[in-house]
């Protein structure tokens, strides 16, 4: 199967705190990682992991950070299309407290690949399904020659302004950023996601029916950095392969599960 993200690459630091500094305050911070991370590389990374084919569309700050971040998703087993822009590659601090809770802190533009720039877009025609995590316009446009589209609803305004259909639209029910009710988009999407963390979540078909789904129970041995990247990248590979909506979420749910599980 064959299957690619279009979005955003930020380069993860990660530290461990007992809790996130209030006003004023100073905490000491453990290290944890430095990587390639962001919402479109984790979603790259666990497509690749799961056994799918998967194709990167992004851009990278022209800066080592940047090219650090195309050798591990290279090497993780991603292949990369990057645009590279005449810029430092974007940064992202995340905070992970006592509760394994994460707070991001971003630093940098959010660098996304453009419809026009000089990448294979026309390979997506014969692609199973594609997520869409960041991107303009065009490369929206671009995204929908697959079979599948997928889209988080991080990016409303990106999609209202593409104006194509959205197979499925995968967003967190208890992010403000993430809102999204009926009507916010010209065409309503085919499935409607939305996840509350250990509580599940629901989804909703074109009909309108609300169908809640569980999470798969799982101690959280590490932290939820990424938990909710993996489960739209499981969703992607799911409906990719051709599964109803429901088993596609279960999927989901059981890869989310596998990264919370991890120390």
């Amino acid at each position: 199967m064959r299957v690619a993200v279009v979005g955003h690459v930020e380069w993860l630091e990660l530290a461990k705190v007992e809790h996130v500094p209030a006003a004023g305050e100073i905490v000491h911070a453990m290290p944890q990682l430095a990587v390639a991370a962001g919402g479109g590389a984790v979603a790259a990374v666990q497509l690749a992991r799961s056994g799918a084919t998967c194709t990167l569309f992004t851009a990278l700050g022209d800066d080592e950070l940047g090219r650090r971040a195309r050798a591990e998703l290279s090497g993780w087993g991603v292949d990369v299309h990057a645009v590279v822009r005449p810029e430092p590659q974007r940064r992202a601090i995340t905070l992970i407290d006592a509760q394994s809770e994460r707070t991001i802190i971003v630093l940098g533009d959010r660098l996304v690949p453009h419809g026009d720039d000089r990448l294979p877009w026309d390979i997506l025609a014969s692609f199973d399904a594609v997520y869409v995590t960041g991107g303009d316009a065009a490369a929206v446009r671009h995204a929908r020659r697959a079979r599948v589209l997928v889209a988080t609803s991080r990016v409303l305004p990106l999609l209202r302004e593409a104006d194509v259909a959205i197979d499925a639209l995968v967003g967190s029910d208890v992010d403000a950023a993430e809102t999204y009710a009926p009507g916010d988009l010209p065409i309503a999407p085919a499935l409607v996601v939305r996840t509350q963390g250990a509580a599940g979540g629901y989804y909703l078909e074109r009909g309108g029916v609300r169908h809640p789904y569980a999470a798969v129970r799982t101690e959280v041995r590490g932290d939820t950095y990424g938990a909710g990247d993996t489960f739209a990248a499981g969703l992607t590979h799911g409906l990719g392969e051709g599964r109803s909506a429901g088993d596609a979420i279960a999927f989901a749910a059981a890869r989310a599960a596998e990264v919370l599980g991890f120390e």
